[in-house]
């Protein structure tokens, strides 16, 4: 009964989340115009960038067998493996935010007969990855283009807060990669309080530094760096190009750094969002920033981002949708398939 009521209430502030978003993206907008603006479009440069989309997933893909070659030993992973993982993570986060990144190394795990706790290690190092990689890119875009920027988020940011942020994120990486420092931090701050929670978060530390201690040698950093830089690279290319599908570059001249932009703002977007696919928060987000930076109307700016998003999250569907029925999964795994995909590996190991 207590599951139950935790699950309705989790998905009833999602749907609330969703609601209240679509509803910030949809303010002071004439759908009338919006509609002509949707049925005027150049779809052919919305769908050229699919290859690059697809190849961006690849890469993820990559990254991940890079991450896990060390922790596997003799085992090599399969790239098509772990990139059918990796799409039928993203289908399951289209549906329920952040399910699939439980549902990824589940997959993983069941198909090549190895540890799920690992191969999950190496998710939570992938997702902060991501995140120090999105930091640097809007750090360095910050210190070149500040006001710009600043301009492009939906509300003014005060630049005493972003570099008070900043300077809480170095003592975090201090703090996460001293592990005595933030084992003691932890026990002083939370175990007087709750030791349960002070369990959990220790637990959650372990598994953080497990997943980076897989990646041993120097080429291995390059290589991750490498793919991480790519991914990123690969993601703003198709922002570009979809550019081309509205009168942007005639009438407002966005070049590549306006994409630049656009995907650190859609990055922070889908790393906070806790909606299914970043519907509601994604299209909120990038008309602001069109709007706020560049002076795009705001209905132009949501068909712009409704489309953006649209063909990603369709791919993400159709492409996760075909590794689902390919690894011949009859529905989504809960706690107790995880559990017990566990114990056949415990099981497996002692023999």
């Amino acid at each position: 009964m207590k599951n139950n009521l935790k699950k309705i209430l989790k998905y009833l502030i999602t749907i609330i989340i969703v609601v209240v978003s679509v509803y910030l993206s949809l303010r002071d907008i004439n759908l009338q115009r919006l509609w002509e603006i949707l049925i005027n479009a150049n779809y052919i440069f919305a769908l050229l960038p699919i290859p690059v989309i697809v190849a961006s997933h690849w890469t993820r893909a990559l990254r991940w067998r890079t991450m896990l070659e060390p922790a596997l030993k003799k085992k090599t992973p399969a790239t098509i493996n772990l990139f059918s993982a990796v799409m039928i993570g993203y289908a399951v986060n289209c549906v329920l935010p952040r399910g699939g990144e439980f549902v990824r190394p589940y997959v993983y795990a069941r198909r090549e007969k190895v540890s799920y706790t690992t191969t999950f290690a190496t998710i939570i190092a992938e997702r902060f990855i991501d995140l120090v990689t999105l930091f640097l890119l809007f750090a360095f875009a910050f210190i070149v283009f500040g006001d710009i920027v600043v301009k492009s988020l939906p509300a003014k940011i005060d630049i005493n807060a972003i570099i008070t942020l900043i300077v809480l994120f170095a003592l975090v990486l201090i703090f996460s990669f001293y592990p005595p420092f933030f084992r003691k931090f932890i026990q002083i701050l939370l175990k007087p309080f709750s030791e349960k929670f002070y369990n959990r978060i220790s637990e959650l530390y372990e598994k953080f530094l497990k997943g980076f201690t897989i990646i041993k040698t120097p080429s291995r950093y390059l290589r991750v760096s490498f793919d991480s830089i790519l991914i990123w690279f690969f993601y703003t290319i198709p922002l570009y190009m979809t550019f081309f599908a509205f009168p942007f570059q005639q009438e407002y001249n966005l070049g590549f750094d306006a994409a630049i932009f656009l995907i650190i703002v859609s990055g922070v977007g889908v790393t906070i969002a806790p909606t299914p696919g970043a519907v509601g928060i994604y299209h909120w987000l990038i008309r602001d920033a069109l709007h706020n930076l560049y002076g795009i109307p705001k209905e132009e700016s949501l068909a712009f981002a409704a489309v953006a998003h649209f063909v990603s999250y369709m791919i993400q569907i159709s492409v996760g949708g075909f590794f689902f029925f390919r690894e011949n999964i009859k529905s989504l795994p809960d706690e107790k398939d995880i559990s017990a995909l566990r114990k056949e590996q415990n099981g497996q190991t002692d023999q």
